[in-house]
């Protein structure tokens, strides 16, 4: 079957499962981190923060909102000096990542001048705000919804996944102040790209639809939908195009369910599906690394592969778990990074207070040489495990595989021993459960680089 021409050739790209579509009723977001130029990636927990009742949030542009007087702890990785590509996920299991999705919205300069954009609008701090304050993805999108029609939205337009252990949504934004979220149903699958796919708006469904209101209205006064004509985001929202298909969703949709094959290059495909089989942490991890013709979604500009687990018939501490693979997907390996632990290995952040760190002005004017390679820091490590790889991947790739395949099946099977005893502990003392787990997965990560050092040096003889 051939595929129309792509209208997103890489770039960040999700699969998100629902609870009843995954094979032990967790939700599942998985992600590829993609970006260009020079990078890499900050690891770090950060805890609980009282603040003051007179602290305030500085945005990236001038604008600033008063802080809450106790904001939630997170895990967070952090891409220094870009506004659009950190990844959270908060004590509560919310979890937050986005895919860039332009759209066809004025230039921010004219939303400015006629107040779709105020105080310089709101960007970086959007997906940090969600999990410093909220306790589900539900309450996260509505804090954002009203973050979004305070300030309206600095980028050109944006997809947030925001998740927790009950729910999936997509948040799919437009440069100013309009904006829609949709529910991924719980027995099915989405898979997110770098367009919107959001197709059909009904806001009196409260339980699956949130959004401003006149979403439908101003597409129709812009003169990007035809009243007489049946509604679709995707089609009013994204730019304009003549393409149907998105290659990486259709590739994404095709390795969950046979169903795509029938469909015809000239109808668009659906916002979500329900599975063949249902879905595993492995199976969400397999797509993210799937390389190949018509749609490749692993590609040298990812930075990070994850998969959230998150489950909700355990404590937070044990249910929610960040799987996390550092630098490609394909030549990495995943890492267990549950919820509960209470710090990482030095060796994934850069020597920096918390509280500097997690300023406005550290992240978006990172010091000099952040981007130099780091033979210390551990996402560098990975990194030029990765570079060797690419350097003769069709050989290389299937020692590598090899390895890592063996090395994750057995976190795998362990998991529902180390959990057991997670929770033993946890009934007995939460704080020796913590410290229990952030053993377990520093243990894990140690093991992980050692093995990806040895890799390097046994490629690099064979080469």
């Amino acid at each position: 079957m051939a595929l129309v021409s792509a209208y997103s050739f890489f770039g960040c790209f999700a699969v998100l499962v629902g609870k009843k579509a995954s094979t032990d009723g967790s939700v599942l977001v998985g992600h590829n981190e993609q970006d260009s130029g020079k990078r890499m990636l900050n690891l770090r927990v950060i805890p609980r923060i009282k603040h003051k009742p007179d602290d305030i949030v500085k945005l990236v542009r001038g604008g600033s909102l008063p802080e809450v007087e106790e904001t939630y702890s997170f895990i967070w990785s952090e891409n220094p000096g870009l506004e659009f590509s950190d990844m959270y996920i908060n004590e509560w299991g919310v979890t937050v990542a986005s895919d860039g999705c332009s759209t066809r919205e004025d230039s921010y300069e004219t939303l400015v001048a006629r107040g779709d954009i105020v105080d310089g609008g709101i960007g970086y701090m959007l997906r940090r705000l969600i999990v410093q304050r909220a306790k589900s993805a539900r309450e996260g999108i509505h804090i954002a919804g009203e973050l979004l029609n305070h300030f309206g939205y600095s980028d050109s337009g944006r997809t947030l996944v925001v998740a927790d252990p009950n729910e999936i949504w997509l948040l799919s934004i437009i440069r100013g102040k309009h904006w829609l979220a949709k529910r991924v149903p719980d027995d099915e699958v989405a898979i997110l790209p770098n367009v919107h796919i959001i197709t059909d708006v009904n806001l009196d469904d409260s339980d699956n639809f949130i959004g401003s209101p006149d979403i439908i209205d101003y597409a129709i006064k812009r003169g990007w939908h035809d009243p007489s004509k049946p509604f679709s985001f995707r089609d009013a929202y994204n730019p304009p195009s003549n393409e149907f298909w998105d290659p990486r969703q259709w590739r994404g949709q095709s390795l969950i369910t046979e169903k795509v094959k029938d469909f015809s290059v000239t109808e668009q495909l659906p916002f979500s599906l329900k599975p063949d089989k249902k879905l595993s942490v492995a199976d969400v991890v397999e797509i993210l690394r799937y390389h190949g013709s018509k749609g490749s979604i692993c590609s040298p500009p990812t930075l990070e592969g994850a998969v959230f687990q998150l489950r909700n018939w355990l404590p937070y501490e044990i249910s929610c778990i960040y799987w996390r693979a550092s630098a490609e997907t394909c030549t990495s390996v995943l890492i267990p990074w549950y919820l509960g632990i209470t710090e990482v290995p030095e060796s994934y952040h850069k020597p920096v207070s918390i509280d500097e760190q997690l300023t406005v002005e550290h992240h978006i004017n990172p010091p000099e040489g952040t981007f130099d390679p780091d033979p210390n820091h551990t996402w560098w490590k990975f990194k030029k495990l990765q570079d060797l790889v690419n350097s003769n991947y069709e050989i290389f790739i299937k020692k590598v595989r090899k390895v890592w395949d063996e090395f994750e099946r057995k976190l795998y099977y362990d998991q529902p021993f180390i959990e057991a005893n997670a929770l033993k502990i946890f009934s007995e003392n939460k704080d020796k459960a913590r410290l229990y787990l952030t053993d377990y997965s520093k243990d894990i990560s140690d093991k992980a680089v050692s093995i990806a050092e040895s890799l390097e040096s046994e490629l690099k003889r064979g080469y």
